[in-house]
C-alpha cells in the first residue's frame, strides 16, 4: 500500500530536484509520482515512475533519493548475480552520488510488484528472506571487509536504560522485569566480552526484517529480493537472524514454525559459509542483550505485547546460558 507523502519538506525537496533527476538520467525517466509506503520508515523521497531502456523499452521503476553512500554503494556491488538469474537486489537502471550542486546520492530501481512480504504472514516468507541473505552474505564476501566500520554498542548504559525506563513507566511485571535485568547483571561483563570477539570478517544486511523483503514473481513465492542496503556493515551472521526472529517473539506459533536462527545456519552451511559448531550461545547472548533493551526504547519497542515477549526471551536466554 501506499499513500501521498504528507512530508512538505520532502515533497518540497523532490520537486525542486526533479528537473536535476530527469537530466542526469538522460531522458529515459519520465512520469515520476511521488509516494511514502506505510511500511517506509526512512525520510528519502520515494516515486513511482517510468524507465525506457536503450531497446526503447518501458519498465516501471522506483525512484529514492536522499540516500545514505552506503545504500548507494551495496547497490551498486549488488547487480552481479554470478550464476543466479536475478541479482538479490533489485535492478538499478541509474544511480548518482550528486543531482547538479547538491551533495545527494540516489537511484532508479525495478519496481517490485510484491511485497513487503511483512505485510501479509505465509510459512514460507522467513524461509525465502533467509536464502536471499544468505546468497547476500556469499556474494558480499567478494569485497574487503572493513572491520572499523561495525557497530558497538554499549550495552552497560543501555541496560541501565532499560531500568530507568522500567521504573519510570511501570511497565507490566516490573518487579520481574527488574530482578532478570539484576541476574543479567553479573553476567554482563562476560556476555558482552564473548558477544565482541565475535566472528567480524563479514558482511551483514544489518536491517534484515519482511519489511525489506520484495518478490518478483508472488508474494507465496519465488526468490526473494532485498531492500534498503543502508544498515549494511561488517557483523555476525547471528546479528542478522536474531533481527529476524526479534519481529516473530510476541508471535510464538509463527516463531516456532520458522525458526530463523537454525534455518540460516542450515542455508549457510548449504552454500558453504562458516557456522560455528555450537552457535546457539552467541545467539543467546544477542537475544539477552537486545530483550533487556527493549525498555530503553519505549516509543518504538514499548508495545505490551512485545515487552513481554522481550522479557520472556530474556528468561529463556539467561536460563541456558547461566544454567550452561
Amino acid at each position: 500500500m501506499k499513500r501521498e507523502d504528507t512530508n512538505p519538506g520532502n515533497r518540497q525537496l523532490a520537486d525542486m530536484l526533479l528537473p536535476h533527476l530527469y537530466r542526469a538520467c538522460n531522458g529515459r525517466l519520465e512520469d515520476v509520482h511521488w509516494f511514502r509506503a506505510d511500511w517506509q520508515r526512512g525520510g528519502a523521497a520515494t516515486g513511482r515512475a517510468i524507465w525506457q531502456d536503450a531497446n526503447d523499452e518501458k519498465h516501471d521503476v522506483m525512484v529514492k533519493f536522499p540516500i545514505k553512500a552506503r545504500e548507494l554503494l551495496w547497490m551498486r556491488r549488488l547487480q552481479h548475480s554470478g550464476d543466479e538469474m536475478e541479482p538479490v537486489v533489485p535492478h538499478l537502471h541509474a544511480s548518482g552520488s550528486s543531482l547538479e550542486s547538491y551533495d545527494l546520492a540516489w537511484i532508479v530501481i525495478e519496481w517490485l510488484p510484491f511485497g513487503p512480504l511483512g505485510k501479509r504472514w505465509h510459512t514460507d516468507h522467513v524461509t525465502r528472506t533467509i536464502e536471499a541473505v544468505t546468497r547476500f552474505y556469499e556474494e558480499a564476501d567478494a569485497f574487503v571487509v572493513e572491520k572499523e566500520k561495525a557497530r558497538t554498542e554499549d550495552w552497560n548504559a543501555l541496560c541501565e536504560h532499560s531500568c530507568r525506563s522500567i521504573k519510570r513507566n511501570h511497565i507490566a511485571e516490573e518487579r520481574i522485569w527488574l530482578e532478570l535485568l539484576h541476574r543479567l547483571e553479573g553476567s554482563l561483563p562476560n556476555m558482552v566480552e564473548r558477544w565482541r570477539e565475535r566472528d567480524l570478517d563479514h558482511w551483514i544486511h544489518g536491517d534484515l526484517h519482511l519489511a525489506n523483503a520484495m518478490s518478483r514473481v508472488a508474494a507465496e513465492s519465488g526468490a526473494v529480493t532485498l531492500i534498503d542496503l543502508a544498515e549494511v556493515r561488517p557483523g555476525h551472521w547471528i546479528e542478522d537472524a536474531v533481527y529476524l526472529e526479534r519481529r516473530l517473539w510476541a508471535l510464538p506459533q509463527r516463531l516456532g514454525a520458522s525458526r530463523p536462527v537454525q534455518r540460516m545456519a542450515e542455508a549457510r552451511l548449504a552454500r558453504g559459509l562458516s557456522v560455528e559448531a555450537s552457535y546457539e550461545p552467541l545467539a543467546d547472548i544477542r537475544r539477552a542483550l537486545m530483550a533487556a533493551t527493549a525498555p530503553a526504547f519505549m516509543r518504538t519497542e514499548g508495545h505490551p505485547r512485545f515487552l513481554s515477549a522481550c522479557r520472556n526471551q530474556l528468561a529463556s536466554a539467561l536460563e541456558r546460558l547461566q544454567g550452561a
